[in-house]
């Protein structure tokens, strides 16, 4: 596992832009909205195409060697075995996967966050409404301590928190460990949205102990659009799936004998996957991100990203300009606030000028930079900054 620790030893990485087909003029800040694909697993999504079009070339065990891969790697990721890991297609469908198995009696509450991401959200709401629970969402605190806020709401009367690590609008950050501590305490289960975090900010299953972890793979994990990797705790590993396909079940290896149905399922949390989840196009680059995360190591890339926030942080600090302090938000992640608002057409003129952030709301800009960024990036992002500011 990857360092989860601060006492533990960590990593400056070198910039890895050579591993990007991104060009000199262009500065993406932008990986919490999507992220380039590595050189490697544009490759290998080209390479699944190439075999596509020999299908005589592709053999039944196809359709299993690289999702178990996957699967692995992944687990290894978290801290977990391949057995707790399932194949999704989005962060929504681990989300709704776990509102399919979670009970939630008349009156339960499920604590969601203000502005949390929909996929977080629908299928609670959806779930409610279903079990005449009630939806309890937190307001942002003042001092951004979600951690407190969270904490404080946390009694008998909650079924499920649903959470993210990290915020996706500001990279305001949880403590989950304290959090997963205090739901176990009061019988709640906890759902995390690790989408905006897992893959930049180490995540320990054993220390959180989450009920589901549900990530799309195509931001922090480097990874291809529609794919996505589910995390289930053993003791939900014998709840009902989300639809009913033929590889889910048990046997489905043996292709002569997939009309001798089955009610029982592969073991673990395979039940749970994706129909079509052997995708001999997506699968091949969801395993080629996690390898080149796990020879990174996690640790290392939020050490060394961090250590990117906190200067731009300080920068922008100069001009008058706002950031959560570092105790408050994930270091891979960056929400500058601007007192007056966002300057009118900031992300446009960014552009114009190949520099790339998100802007959430009116009045904060999304910075969120990963291995590939270097200092004149960073120069470009201030210098079209100090020019908006300026008019």
């Amino acid at each position: 596992m990857p360092p989860t620790s601060p006492n533990e030893f960590v990593a400056m990485l070198n910039c890895q832009r050579h591993l990007f087909d991104i060009p000199d003029d262009v500065a993406y800040l932008n990986c919490a909205y999507i992220s380039p694909l590595l050189n490697a697993v544009r490759d290998a999504g080209i390479a699944g195409a190439q075999r596509k079009s020999h299908p005589w070339e592709i053999s039944p065990q196809d359709f299993f060697t690289d999702a178990e891969e996957a699967r692995g790697l992944f687990a290894e990721l978290i801290g977990a075995t391949a057995n707790d890991v399932a194949l999704g297609s989005a962060a929504s469908y681990g989300t709704a996967t776990a509102a399919r198995n979670l009970p939630v009696q008349p009156g339960q509450r499920i604590l969601v966050l203000q502005d949390q991401f929909p996929s977080n959200v629908y299928a609670w709401r959806a779930l409610a409404n279903e079990s005449d629970g009630t939806m309890l969402t937190l307001q942002r605190p003042q001092d951004d301590d979600w951690t407190r806020s969270v904490l404080e709401a946390l009694d008998e009367r909650v079924a499920i928190a649903a959470l993210p690590h990290v915020h996706w609008t500001d990279g305001a950050m949880l403590d989950l460990v304290r959090i997963g501590a205090r739901c176990r305490e009061v019988g709640a289960a906890l759902v995390i949205d690790g989408t905006q975090s897992v893959g930049a900010l180490p995540f320990d299953v054993n220390a959180i102990q989450p009920d589901f972890l549900a990530v799309a793979t195509y931001k922090w994990l480097l990874g291809p659009y529609s794919a996505g990797l589910i995390y289930v705790a053993p003791k939900w590993q014998e709840g009902t799936p989300l639809e009913h396909n033929w590889i889910n079940r048990e046997g489905s290896e043996d292709f002569s004998s997939l009309v001798d149905y089955r009610d029982s399922y592969q073991p673990g949390a395979r039940r749970y996957d994706v129909g079509e989840r052997g995708n001999i196009h997506l699968v091949p680059m969801v395993k080629t991100g996690l390898r080149q995360l796990l020879d990174w190591g996690v640790g290392n890339i939020q050490h060394t990203i961090r250590a990117r926030t906190d200067r731009i942080a300080e920068r922008a600090t100069d001009m008058g300009i706002a950031a959560l302090p570092p105790e408050r938000r994930a270091g891979h992640y960056l929400g500058l606030r601007f007192p007056g608002g966002v300057p009118e057409g900031l992300a446009n003129r960014l552009a114009r000028k190949n520099v790339y952030v998100s802007v959430r709301g009116r009045d904060a800009v999304r910075v969120t930079p990963h291995l590939w960024v270097t200092d004149e990036d960073e120069d470009r992002f201030f210098e079209v900054l100090t020019s908006a500011l300026a008019d």
